[in-house]
């Protein structure tokens, strides 16, 4: 386990137990596990919660509007932000702010992004829950190298030492086209370099785009203000005000990976909406659209309201990953890990006035308890309210499948070290895990040992059943990321169409996919 102690590697388990076997895991279940990762604490004292306003990530104006085509230009760049008061923080940026600026589009609408590159190592763009063809989405070998053009003759290839002949490489920019061929929904962009992503993405390399639709313009749902994207990160900050993350190689150039101590995962101690700590929000006594984006590296949330309202359900999920639900779900509480979405409205007006109401996280303990308020301050007219149906959504059956494939996620050996493994095996760019006809539907089984939320790209699916039963109460709708309990196996069914080309699949824990927890699938 190259120094894992036992002690260290049951408290990163967040719990779980495990027998530790020539540097592999196998779980041994005693009892649910609250998340898997190690915390990193800060150096710095915290700030008092429900100080700070929500912040609301800009949106992004385009270059252009021809042809049918937007155009939009992004800068990734070093600068600091203010997350906690008085303390600048280093970070890397698209457009060097973070969360980077919001894109808002149109289904069915072409959007193209040209990226430039002016940070000290390459960077990929993936567009998280984009139907996108092969050569845009971000494969995480096709760098885009720093714009200076120094780095391949200071760094070398870098990577682990694998070659991927089949790499599109660029130097400076490069342009992502998005035909956005799907239904309207929340979707994140972020970095996805092979082996870099967590800290790229922990310094900042993260931003929403939101995709509308005309079927989603004819509902009464909340909307302009009433509207909140809520991107919610944890991080660590060091005593000079910048990230702490226990890179191995801190310049993110050669050597990939994190300390043994955090290879199960990087925590935070500080609860992050839209960049800003545990802020507050006022809100009038109306029903508000509230879309959650889990942003974190490693950190699950199991997200409540206190006090729940007086009448009601807490939340009214409308939506899931990839767009709107059939009809409208109730809940009490949303279990969402790393890049899992929802769509959610919440009625503040079944809210005394003045009520002060935490949007709490079930799984956290002293600073991660709790991860923003809002105030009820004002009274206001509300012509909105959720319709009994919301969309069509296309159930695919069992019996449509023409193939059942088996991955397990487990852990294993990255380059000599503790890593992550599917199916026993590493990540290596030039092997093809799986082969899906283009058009077939599939089911794919996922095992785990761990948690592990799994994402695939280019295709949103379904979940079959959770562990030999039905699918969880928050596993309805059309999904691009799945969450595996310890011990536990999922089948989701997807319709693999859209694009011939290679992508990828792998395990969103970003400490888990920077180790070997990734594959390729190509449509053929």
């Amino acid at each position: 386990m190259s120094g894992m102690s036992r002690r260290r590697f049951l408290g990163l388990a967040g719990g779980a137990g495990v027998v530790l076997t020539a540097g592999f895991v196998t779980p041994r279940l005693l009892r649910p596990a609250a998340t898997t990762g190690q915390l990193l604490t800060s150096e710095v004292p915290l700030p008092q919660p429900f100080q700070v306003p929500l912040p609301l990530p800009p949106v992004l104006k385009p270059v252009s509007r021809d042809g049918g085509v937007d155009r939009y230009e992004i800068v990734q760049r070093a600068s600091t932000a203010e997350i906690l008061p008085g303390l600048r923080t280093p970070i890397w940026g698209y457009e060097g702010i973070f969360p980077g600026p919001t894109i808002e589009s149109r289904s069915g609408r072409t959007t193209i992004v040209r990226h430039r590159n002016e940070l000290p190592v390459p960077t990929v763009v993936h567009l998280h829950g984009g139907r996108t063809p092969p050569e845009s989405d971000g494969y995480a070998t096709d760098l885009v190298l720093p714009a200076d053009g120094r780095y391949l003759a200071s760094a070398g290839h870098g990577h682990s030492g694998m070659a991927d002949p089949d790499a599109v490489v660029t130097t400076g920019t490069r342009e992502y086209t998005y035909p956005l061929r799907q239904k309207a929904a929340m979707l994140w962009y972020h970095d996805h370099r092979m082996d870099f992503t967590g800290p790229a993405v922990y310094r900042g390399l993260a931003g929403l785009h939101i995709v509308r639709d005309a079927e989603e313009d004819a509902l009464p749902l909340p909307r302009g203000e009433r509207e909140l994207p809520l991107m919610i990160t944890d991080r660590a900050f060091a005593e000079d005000g910048s990230m702490r993350y226990p890179s191995l190689d801190p310049s993110l150039r050669i050597v990939p990976g994190v300390e043994d101590a955090y290879a199960a995962g990087v925590l935070g101690d500080v609860l992050l909406v839209n960049g800003a700590p545990w802020p507050v929000a006022e809100v009038s006594a109306t029903r508000y659209r509230l879309r959650f984006l889990n942003g974190s590296n490693a950190r699950r949330y199991d997200l409540a309201l206190t006090p729940p309202p007086p009448s009601g359900p807490s939340f009214t999920q409308i939506g899931s990953d990839q767009g709107l639900l059939d009809a409208p779900r109730a809940h009490e509480h949303l279990p969402i890990a790393p890049a899992e979405r929802y769509d959610t409205v919440v009625d503040f007006g079944a809210y005394p006035l003045g009520t002060e109401v935490t949007l709490v996280n079930r799984l956290g303990t002293g600073s991660t308890a709790q991860v923003m308020r809002f105030r009820v301050t004002r009274r206001a007219n509300d012509d909105s309210h959720v319709p009994a149906k919301l969309s069509e959504v296309e159930r695919l059956d069992r019996a449509q499948a023409t193939v059942t494939r088996e991955f397990a996620f487990r852990s294993g050996q990255f380059n000599g070290r503790h890593g992550w493994t599917i199916g026993g095996e590493a990540f290596t760019p030039t092997k093809v895990a799986a082969q899906p006809k283009l058009g077939d539907v599939e089911i794919w089984r996922f095992v785990a040992d761990l948690h592990h939320p799994i994402h695939l790209h280019l295709v949103h699916f379904q979940v079959l059943s959770r562990g030999g039963k039905d699918p969880a109460p928050h596993d309805v709708g059309r999904k691009d990321t799945v969450d595996l309990q310890p011990g536990e196996a999922v089948e989701v069914i997807a319709r693999f169409d859209g694009y011939r080309g290679r992508y990828m699949f792998h395990c969103h824990n970003a400490e888990h996919e920077d180790m070997g927890m990734m594959a390729t699938f190509k449509t053929v």
